[in-house]
């Protein structure tokens, strides 16, 4: 489904969800009004889920993304309206995979994905005959990628790309190349071909700070004026844009702690006790920040549990300024971001947002109380 007649796409992303239109979607679009974009993009739609198909659907009507930015800029209540335009192709990775193998095999440049909590398990049955021409589309994202980087290493071999995964995985550039390569042995891939992965792919390790809570329909998303998309510097890294909002670094671990272990910490936390005091199904995040029984013990798990750790990582300034101005995003009046989307997956998200701190004080504030972490760890 193409949304207009272009030029081929240099950016190829895996999934349609609210948040990459409302993140690389926007920064794209925003971008090219400048010159500042490689170019546009091409969605792979990855699953036949109804609503992924009713955006695939609005994406490749031509008629833009809406976006609408609202939230406190300083204290000020703000709202900007925007259209995106960056999406200039819509694939389906099942009936579509030879165009997006054809897609990758020439113009592509960087590949950017975000496909949820379960998106990088692998498949048993993902095999080896996938490499094939022709073949349908394997089942687990890994796999996807291992075949289209087969066929780029075949087609051009020299040409530049890069991998830049948004999923909320530490590492997650590294962590995908590691699930790829592994999957490229266990397929006993040429090793020529699995040296091409290690030494010329450039999987890129980022980090996204968005909240965008809210999906319009069709397609379009609410989201706050709030953006940073940290990605760690290296050689050959390619950037789908230059934005104000991407932040190259070579310290990316110092934006992670931060956004993990304070605003997804904070959610997370936020899910636990609404769950705990059995809270109306349809709370927001802002009701759940204007209830004090919520809202005092996640404060003292912020104040508490967490930031003594981070000061001890040198990084007590940093955290008191972030967490300033993210009280003022979690009261948001404008963003109806519910726990229960939150709460999803809650135990794997609480094995990752929370389990990590307490692991930290082990070792940089040993003696450190943490019972409000540690008694959300025990429960289900």
């Amino acid at each position: 489904m193409s949304v207009e007649t272009a030029a081929p796409s240099p950016i190829l992303q895996f999934g349609t969800g609210r948040f990459l239109q409302a993140h690389v979607g926007l920064f794209v679009s925003e971008a090219a009004e400048s010159g500042a974009a490689l170019g546009g993009i091409t969605v792979v739609q990855s699953t036949d889920d109804p609503a992924s198909t009713r955006r695939a659907q609005a994406l490749a009507g031509g008629e833009g993304v809406p976006i609408v930015l609202r939230g406190l800029v300083a204290g000020v209540p703000v709202e900007t309206r925007r259209i995106s335009r960056s999406v200039r192709e819509i694939l389906h990775a099942a009936s579509d995979w030879n165009a997006v193998r054809e897609r990758v095999r020439g113009p592509v440049r960087v590949i950017v994905s975000n496909t949820g909590d379960d998106g990088w398990t692998l498949s048993l049955r993902d095999g080896p005959p996938l490499l094939a021409a022709g073949a349908a589309a394997p089942q687990s994202f890994p796999a996807r990628l291992l075949v289209l980087l087969h066929d780029r290493w075949q087609a051009a071999p020299e040409a530049e790309l890069t991998v830049l995964p948004c999923e909320l995985v530490s590492r997650n550039g590294s962590v995908l190349g590691d699930l790829v390569v592994g999957q490229a042995r266990a397929w006993q891939c040429p090793a020529p071909f699995i040296d091409w992965l290690l030494t010329h792919v450039v999987w890129a390790n980022s980090l996204v700070d968005r909240i965008v809570a809210q999906a319009l329909e069709p397609v379009g998303a609410v989201a706050e004026p709030y953006a940073l998309w940290a990605i760690q510097a290296q050689p050959r890294l390619q950037l789908p844009c230059r934005h104000p909002a991407i932040v190259v670094t070579d310290d990316l671990a110092r934006h992670e702690r931060l956004k993990l272990f304070l605003l997804n910490l904070g959610h997370t936390m936020l899910a636990e006790l609404w769950r705990l005091f059995e809270r109306p199904a349809g709370m927001t995040v802002r009701q759940a920040m204007e209830d004090g029984a919520l809202r005092e013990p996640l404060e003292r798990t912020w104040l508490d549990e967490v930031l003594p750790v981070l000061d001890a990582l040198g990084q007590g300034d940093e955290a008191i300024a972030y967490l300033g101005s993210l009280r003022d995003r979690l009261l948001n009046p404008f963003l109806e971001h519910r726990l229960a989307d939150i709460a999803q997956h809650h135990a794997r998200k609480k094995a990752r947002r929370l389990l990590p701190v307490v692991e930290l004080a082990r070792r940089h504030t040993p003696g450190l109380a943490q019972p409000r972490l540690r008694a959300a760890l025990r429960t289900p």
